[in-house]
């Protein structure tokens, strides 16, 4: 697949990225420079939305209502946009195992999902267009309490006002800390961090369960989506886009420290928290695909978020994947490394180095 069969005056001049502060492979791609190479001879700038000015930026990350903007990043805020008509489309899962657990004080003896019952359980409230944060919590907590057979029903669900400084699960940790609940969910680096510098210990470990529908939440699994407009106007350009993101994926699969150091520029947080977020081998796991399996545990991800009020509209996830742009991004890779290797017997074969494959895009 050429990288020229567009008019170059119909390219946009700039294509823009987002994605939240945890593993991905559009954050691998991005500190490797590899995305601004890879349309820098067609005069595409590729910029990161977290660097743009507000102005630009809004909300967009939340709204994906940006027509340059491909996004990898939680599913509630890419479901809540699609359930209110921004018409994207999902091209790529992803499943990365981000610690995920329900923390208690230390001391309490709760140490498995059927003393969860009666609990007071914190549940975070943020004034906010998308309350990820709070559906984080009661999908963490629901995930948690069916381990035992119950629901959320089971325990006293306290709400917790988020706080606006301090860090992620900072108010939800205070409020454990203090007594006014009894446990929390969390997941991540930071949040790693945080129940140390209190003492917390951990209850029930979501990462332990064989079943991954325990573990069905904001990030797992997370979802690239992009705009349908770029998709109709440049298919070929979101099809390179992807192969970009294939190509870091794969060699984060080979580079463990060099990713350890990325995800702690990504996520802020350090190598202790990143270590005991993240288990061994998860730099292998940054490939994107839109599997059955995926597909089916992002429409249970819908379905609770439906049932709990945070969807304006259903979102019929097999209708809402488009798995054409993922199949031509790796037919383009698979042409590229034929192209390549030809290029390599080539100069092997005429004692110097072949000069097709240095401009070939």
């Amino acid at each position: 697949m050429s990288s020229r069969t567009q008019n170059a005056s119909s390219l946009p001049d700039t294509l823009w990225f987002t994605r939240c502060p945890v593993p991905t492979a559009t954050g691998i791609a991005a500190d490797q420079g590899r995305l601004a190479r890879e349309f820098a001879a067609d005069g595409i700038a590729v910029r990161s939305l977290q660097d743009a000015p507000p102005e630009v930026a809004a909300d967009h990350h939340y709204t994906h209502a940006l027509t340059g903007l491909f996004r990898e990043g939680g599913n509630v805020p890419a479901l809540w946009a699609r359930s209110r008509g921004e018409p994207t489309r999902l091209i790529g899962l992803t499943w990365i195992e981000e610690r995920q657990v329900v923390l208690v004080r230390a001391g309490s003896g709760i140490t498995e999902p059927g003393q969860l019952r009666g609990l007071r359980l914190a549940v975070p409230h943020h004034d906010i267009g998308i309350d990820f944060w709070r559906a984080m919590a009661l999908a963490g907590l629901r995930g948690a309490l069916g381990l035992a057979g119950l629901t959320l029903a089971d325990a006293e669900l306290v709400e917790v006002p988020g706080a606006e400084s301090g860090g992620q699960w900072s108010a939800e940790l205070a409020a454990l800390r203090d007594g006014t609940v009894d446990a929390v969910y969390v997941k991540g680096a930071l949040a790693v961090e945080a129940a140390r510098r209190i003492g917390a210990e951990v209850a029930v470990e979501l990462d332990a369960v064989p079943d991954r529908r325990a573990r069905v939440n904001n990030g797992t699994p997370r979802p690239i989506t992009v705009h349908q407009r770029l998709l109709d106007e440049h298919p070929e350009l979101v099809a390179r886009f992807l192969a970009v993101l294939l190509e870091a994926a794969d060699w984060a699969a080979d580079h463990p420290e060099e990713v350890g150091r990325i995800l702690q520029a990504e996520t802020g947080a350090g190598a202790e928290g990143v270590a005991g977020a993240y288990a061994p081998g998860s730099h292998r796991t940054l490939r994107l695909d839109l599997s059955a399996e995926r597909l089916e545990l992002l429409a249970l991800q819908e379905r609770f978020l439906r049932e709990q009020g945070f969807l304006a509209a259903s979102v019929d996830v097999q209708a809402w994947a488009d798995p054409e742009p993922l199949r031509a991004a790796r037919e383009l890779l698979r042409l590229r490394l034929r192209l390549r290797r030809a290029d390599e017997d080539a100069g092997a074969g005429s004692g110097g180095g072949g000069g097709r494959t240095a401009g070939f895009r």
